[in-house]
């Protein structure tokens, strides 16, 4: 039999990289002022690259936006850098000190930087007027994620009724808003941790050094591995070791673990991450460790 035309295929790394890239040009053509949310982490790092695809060879149509806690790690915010300065992209910085400097947060001293990072999120969106603020989220990562859906409506207070959300029916997307709402959106709901990775090796995108296997002086902490630091000093009985690590997500070093490990490259990391059957917030991130709703209560406030 005679073939009469080409049988194209998706690979599955291309199918996702499609749906991220019509969600981005969705987003584009539909709202007034998205802002893309920019940490330096390997997720935001491979939005922003998806971005990139998506307008190229113009230059983005919005600009990014990185909420500081003054605890990211120095490797984070060099990528994140390298990164702006390479695109040419417009970098706003909303910085958890200068909010609580300004009254617009409390450190109480019990309440974690990156709880603050809620007020100062919520109050950079109003004061910039953002409508749409694009996030790295996944489904995979955790349950609450797993909630929500590709356009996150947020009321007039930030905050996310999970409960309240709009249906996505054959990927048609509702981006309607009344005066003070406004949406996140997540173009990498469906990829995975693995998903994440391959594309970062297929693509050799640049991200921060600490992912990768090295020498780190850690201490042991609520059952992680957490990096000693001026932010980050030790109590009675915890004892700092040099250890062969890496992380597997990144945020405030004060409550970020890492994983002792030998995987170097990315085929290694991927041989590792395809055998844990913890992601990566589970085994590395103590703000969720508070309780089983720990990141679901923070959502519903305006977190991430």
């Amino acid at each position: 039999m005679t073939q009469t035309h080409a049988d194209y295929q998706l690979s599955q790394l291309d199918q996702l990289e499609a749906e991220s890239i019509h969600i981005f040009r969705e987003v584009a053509a539909e709202f007034e002022k998205p802002v893309l949310m920019f940490s330096g982490g390997k997720d935001s790092i491979v939005m922003l690259r998806l971005a990139e695809k998506a307008f190229y060879p113009a230059k983005l149509p919005f600009p990014l936006l990185q909420v500081d806690t003054g605890y990211d790690f120095p490797e984070v915010l060099a990528c994140r850098d390298r990164w702006v300065d390479r695109l040419g992209a417009k970098l706003y910085v909303a910085s958890v000190e200068e909010a609580i400097k300004n009254g617009i947060v409390v450190d109480d001293g019990k309440t974690s930087r990156n709880r603050l990072q809620i007020g100062t999120l919520l109050n950079a969106i109003e004061e910039n007027g953002f409508t749409a603020a694009f996030g790295g989220g996944r489904r995979d990562e955790e349950k609450a994620r797993a909630k929500e859906r590709v356009y996150s409506h947020r009321d007039e207070f930030g905050q996310w009724d999970p409960k309240m959300q709009r249906p996505e029916l054959w990927s048609l997307y509702n981006g309607r808003l009344h005066e003070g709402e406004h949406m996140r959106i997540f173009p990498l709901s469906n990829w995975t941790e693995l998903d994440i990775w391959h594309y970062i090796g297929r693509e050799q995108i640049d991200i921060p050094e600490i992912y990768y296997s090295h020498q780190r002086r850690v201490f042991q902490r609520g059952g992680m591995w957490l990096s000693e630091s001026e932010f980050n000093p030790c109590k009675d009985g915890e004892v700092v070791v040099e250890k062969t690590v890496r992380f597997r997500t990144v945020g405030d070093l004060t409550l970020t673990g890492c994983v002792e490990s030998e995987a170097d490259t990315i085929d290694k990391i991927i041989e590792e991450i395809a055998v844990a059957r913890v992601t990566e917030r589970g085994a590395t991130r103590g703000d969720d460790k508070f309780s089983e709703a720990a990141m679901e209560d923070r959502k519903k406030e305006g977190y991430f």
